[in-house]
């Protein structure tokens, strides 16, 4: 990892603090921040691919999408060519979002207790993703999972068991991650568009919207 410095990182920071590209229409090609992670990050009319692939070939395959010119990043026609092009898969167009950190620690309700079992299935699967993994369990039936992603940034996710759902534990527990990050920086979170439910947590806690995301790993 090349932990917080970059092109990427720079937009990134930027995009926290409100400061968001021209929407212009554009598309800005940006060496990957690490070989893990590869993408497309899509803000208001402007479109970054982060690859270490020739940005000539990001041009002229946005520019073979048919339709709207401002949506070809993003067009499955063109996510498609991408991942065949790199050899590396994708899940999903996630929501993203970013909080600032709180000051003090998580709010002694939640329980939480930190997992120290590097076997977990939960921590195996987040650090194939992430660096500097880091997994709470809470008292009420939830999971807290902090780390670094893109760019060296911090990333948070959420689960929540079935049956202590429609609580408020998700956004109580997007708010503790919050806390756990270091004073002045920022924690990010990626939701799933039809994810209604991990959307309107994350909202509630405090995320903004930030634009949409798709991450292409290696195999």
């Amino acid at each position: 990892m090349t932990g917080t410095t970059g092109a990427l990182a720079g937009i990134l920071a930027a995009a926290a603090r409100g400061e968001f590209p021209p929407a212009d229409g554009g598309t800005t090609v940006v060496p990957q921040p690490s070989p893990r992670d590869a993408g497309v990050l899509a803000f208001t009319a402007h479109t970054v691919v982060f690859t270490d692939e020739d940005p000539a070939w990001v041009r002229s395959a946005t520019a073979a999408v048919a339709g709207d010119p401002l949506a070809a990043t993003m067009s499955p026609r063109f996510l498609l060519a991408f991942q065949e092009r790199t050899g590396r898969a994708t899940d999903t167009i996630d929501l993203l979002t970013a909080a600032g950190a709180l000051p003090g620690p998580p709010d002694p309700a939640l329980g939480l207790r930190e997992l120290d079992e590097p076997g977990h299935p939960r921590v195996v699967r987040a650090r194939g993703q992430r660096d500097d993994v880091r997994v709470w369990v809470s008292a009420g039936g939830g999971v807290l999972v902090l780390g670094r992603g893109v760019a060296g940034r911090w990333e948070a996710a959420v689960e929540v068991d079935e049956g202590a759902r429609h609580r408020g534990l998700g956004r109580a527990l997007a708010v503790a991650a919050r806390h756990l990050v270091p004073r002045g920086d920022v924690v990010w979170a990626q939701q799933a568009a039809g994810n209604a439910r991990g959307v309107r947590a994350f909202q509630a806690a405090g995320y903004r919207p930030v634009g949409a995301e798709a991450l292409f790993l290696a195999g």
